[in-house]
This record gives C-alpha cells, structure tokens and sequence, in this order.
C-alpha cells in the first residue's frame, strides 16, 4: 500500500550501505549504523531550502500577528470573513502557511517507511524491497556493542533469541540513545522558542504549544525508547541533533542579513541627507526632486535678491520741479489735483523734514 514510500527510503539507506560496507564490512554494526544516520542527512539536505523558507515565513507572520489579532476580533462572529482577511494579509506579506509546514510533514512518511522497512529484517526473510537476501542477512548478523539494530528493550525473549541478542545489551546501548535524543529534542524546541516574539510568547496557544514542545515531547521520547528499535533511536537523534546545528546556522545567516540590510539603509538615509554647512544642490536631469530637501544654491539666491535694483519710482527723491505745478502746466495741474490740497503751495517744513528722515 505505502510501497512509494517504502521503496525510495529502502533504495537511500541500500547506497549508503554499499557505501560504508565497503570500509567497515557489510555485517558491521558501524555500517548499518552510519546507514540509518545519512539516511537522515540526506533527507534534511534535500529539505534545506524549505526549511530556511520556514524560518522566513515565520518571522514574517510574527511581525503581523498584531494584525492578524486585529482581524480575529473585528470578524469574531463571521468566520468566513475572518479566514479571508487572514488569507489576503498572509498573501500581501507573502507568506504560505503551508510552506512552513512542508519539512514536517515530509518527515513524517520517512519515519514510517524506515520503520517498516526496519521490521521487515528479520531472520530467515527474502528480499526486503531494495535489500536482497543477502543484504537482509548481513542487517540480521550486524551488531552494535553486542545488540541488533532492530531491537528493542521490551522486545519479547524468543524475539531476541532469533537475533541471538541479550536484553542486558539492548538497554546498555538504547539508553543512552534515548536519554541523549530526549535532551536533544528539548534543545532543539528550546532554541526555536527562544526566538519568538513577545506577542508570540503572550498567546495563550503559543504557549500550551512551547510546553508541549519543551517538556511532553522529549518525554515522549524517553518512553517511547522503550519500544522502538535501536535504529530508530538513531534515527530521531541524529534527526535532531541535525536539525539543532541547521536552527544554529541558519538564524545566525538570517540575522547576518537583517542587520546588513539596516546598515544599508541607515548609510543610503545618512548619504541622502544634506551634511551640516553644506550646500544644497540641484538634482540632475531626470533625477527626481527628494522630498524635504530645498534644491538651487540658496546663498546665490539671497545674493540676488540683494542685488536686485530697486524701483526708480520707490527710490527717487521727488524735486522741487515735480512739485510745483506750473512746470507740467495747467492740465497737469488739473488731472493731479487732490482734493482739499492748495495747489502751487510749496511742500512745508514737515513734509521736507519727513522725507530727509
């Protein structure tokens, strides 16, 4: 039923097995354990780039959670309204929220099909998808500090008999495997909660969800060791401690970014800006005008202003010839006649001192 998964993960783990079988021998226990570990590598290597999109796509929706609390109240009581203005919000700030989803669910078939394909080894079986007879021999006779891969603590006595394996051997190498994945799983959670907003943190959602993470997930691994095989415990140790290295690196490579890009953008702001006691200056042709900044050369411009000459009819004194009224004539005298003003009378002494002051 599920042979479109079974086959690619039996295909993986049987190149990596022909791989390290060459150097370590193919009934090595060290073989089949290296097997099973770039099985997992392999996987998160192909889902690198989904992953660091991931980590974008979250960044960004938790710079408009506000937003989205916002919309959550306005269309409290129309659901359909409310999953719409989520979704145009989601799409103007590009992100998917599907997307971040991708390298989980991914995960998810590759631990079932390893798991199955794992149970499938057993004494006196055929071939194994990929694996031969052969191939499935050399899993069965492979030992890792005197314990089968494909053991497990509460395995049944006959069941470890068939491996020629001791229960003492299983726990003296599951149970470091299962303590180490279990504090590897919480680093792991623990690191990723570490770079949650406080917005994020105060979400009474967010916060069941970094408990369960934190503290019920790795519990979940320690008991769980008690049933899984000790191929799987190195399957989800080497899972995590992969997926701790890549948060390192790849939050490190994001943040590395974010602060070049605000230098960028401080130094493109402190170079747009006029210097104190520079000149403005004009833009270029076809560059365009930047706003709040005065462009042309303001002193030349006072100059000017200062320079300008003034009017000759607001400088220029008047004479004892414009002021006598027989030197224009009558009609003159007629047509500048002011009402209630004796004409020919000559300017007093107010009037004269008035102007030479």
């Amino acid at each position: 039923m599920l042979n479109f998964i079974y086959y690619p993960v039996s295909f993986i783990l049987w190149c990596w097995h022909w791989v390290f079988g060459h150097v370590f021998g193919e009934s090595s226990g060290i073989a089949w354990a290296l097997s099973v570990v770039f099985l997992v590598f392999t996987l998160r290597a192909l889902l690198f780039k989904p992953f660091v999109g991931q980590v974008r796509s979250m960044r960004k929706m938790q710079e408009f959670a506000p937003e989205l609390q916002k919309i959550k109240k306005k269309y409290a009581n129309d659901r359909q309204r409310q999953a719409a203005e989520m979704q145009k919000l989601q799409s103007e700030h590009g992100v998917n929220p599907l997307g971040g989803c991708l390298p989980m669910l991914v995960q998810i078939p590759v631990f079932i099909g390893l798991f199955h394909v794992l149970r499938s080894f057993k004494p006196g079986w055929g071939e194994v998808y990929f694996f031969d007879a052969k191939g499935v021999e050399s899993f069965v006779q492979a030992k890792l500090f005197g314990a089968n891969l494909s053991t497990f603590i509460t395995m049944p006595a006959d069941q470890l008999a068939q491996f020629s394996t001791q229960r003492s051997s299983v726990i003296i190498v599951a149970i470091p495997l299962m303590i180490i994945a279990s504090i590897a799983t919480h680093f792991t959670a623990r690191h990723s909660v570490a770079r949650q907003t406080q917005a994020a943190t105060d979400n009474p959602q967010t916060a069941i969800m970094n408990k369960l993470t934190l503290y019920i997930f790795p519990l979940g691994v320690l008991v769980g060791g008690l049933f899984f095989p000790i191929a799987i415990l190195m399957y989800w140790l080497s899972n995590n401690g992969w997926t701790l290295a890549q948060q390192h690196f790849v939050y490190r490579s994001i943040d590395r970014d974010e602060e070049a890009k605000k230098v960028e953008a401080i130094a493109q702001r402190k170079d747009l800006a006029p210097k104190p006691g520079a000149k403005p200056t004009a833009p270029r042709a076809g560059q365009k005008p930047i706003p709040g900044v005065r462009t042309g050369n303001a002193k030349a411009m006072g100059t000017a202003k200062a320079k300008r000459p003034a009017s000759p009819v607001q400088d220029k004194a008047p004479t004892a010839a414009d002021l006598t009224p027989e030197s224009n004539g009558s009609s003159a005298s007629s047509s500048t006649e002011i009402p209630g003003l004796i004409t020919g009378r000559s300017p007093g002494k107010k009037q004269g001192n008035k102007k030479r002051r």
